[in-house]
């Protein structure tokens, strides 16, 4: 690793940049492994299927159940993170068990071998992987760890919430205060994490997240080219023959999110709390799974 000139290069800048060790940083990347695996994975996520291939993925009985007894093994952090950041607790379960099962699954692949291989040779998104690779270097510094030691996704995200460096660096907290920010091991900075996370990207404590429509009409066209972020009102949406099935503001701003099931289109309206779902990972049918996940998870517990 350390003969190439792009690494030299990034040493060096994280040198100057930060004030690292050059010795110790080309003894780190003499350790490193470039792993192929890792770019066929990231050119194979689940989010390029269709919604009727990746729902049952995440989306199950089993997940659910285990959700419930995630939210009843952590019930006074999960309720103490719904009134800190007026996220719900079933939505935060619902993300821990889609990002890692609920701590069961957390990766394989050592996060430095990860972000180095995607920010040499994966140039499609190599200035992004590069960033993260800065940013986990500068984490584990802080954390006082070594950059070894850290295991997590082919892409780089750690923990039992699956935060990529820059994430973890800004948005994980010390939700047990025990004064370390632990997303490998603690279910307590997992949950007051996530809710912090999707706080700090503007949720709206006690807003709906999405809800079906119907569709008449081919004006609904110019509404779902418009992407994710809510840009159109529920007014404009009923112009364009988009009708809830469940009564809202008529000045509310919602997307149009259009699933692939078996026969045909599902067609949903996203409101602001579903964009800030995507900002998590930026896929409409991630998002979708984890409210449906946590739907799932909410009625379960309560019966």
């Amino acid at each position: 690793m350390t003969e190439r000139p792009e690494v030299q290069n990034f040493i060096a800048m994280m040198v100057q940049k930060h004030q690292f060790d050059e010795a110790e940083l080309k003894h780190l990347f003499a350790q490193v492994k470039l792993r192929e695996k890792i770019i066929s994975s990231i050119t194979r996520p689940a989010e390029s299927k269709a919604w009727h291939q990746y729902r049952p993925i995440f989306v199950t009985e089993k997940r659910a159940r285990k959700g419930v007894d995630f939210w009843l093994s952590n019930e006074a952090d999960l309720a103490r993170a719904e009134n800190t950041y007026g996220v719900p607790a079933e939505i935060i379960t619902a993300i821990i068990g889609v990002e890692s099962y609920y701590g069961r699954h957390k990766g394989r692949d050592r996060v430095i071998d990860a972000l180095t291989t995607l920010g040499f040779d994966y140039p499609q998104r190599g200035r992004f992987f590069r960033s993260e690779l800065e940013q986990f270097l500068l984490l584990a510094r802080e954390e006082g760890a070594n950059p070894l030691s850290f295991k997590g996704s082919y892409a780089g995200a750690m923990g039992k919430a699956q935060f990529i460096p820059s994430s973890y660096r800004r948005y994980a907290i010390d939700f047990n205060g025990d004064q370390r920010r632990d997303l490998m091991n603690s279910n307590s900075d997992a949950i007051g994490s996530v809710a912090n996370y999707l706080k700090q990207h503007h949720w709206q404590r006690g807003e709906k997240i999405a809800v079906p429509v119907k569709i008449t009409g081919q004006a609904f066209q110019s509404v779902l080219k418009k992407g994710l972020k809510p840009k159109t009102t529920i007014a404009q949406m009923n112009a364009r023959g988009i009708f809830s099935q469940e009564k809202l503001p008529e000045n509310a701003l919602a997307s149009l999110i259009a699933l692939e099931q078996k026969d045909g289109m599902e067609y949903w309206a996203g409101l602001q709390n579903f964009y800030v779902i995507t900002r998590y990972n930026h896929s409409p049918l991630y998002a979708m799974a984890v409210y449906q996940l946590a739907e799932t998870i909410r009625q379960l517990k309560r019966h």
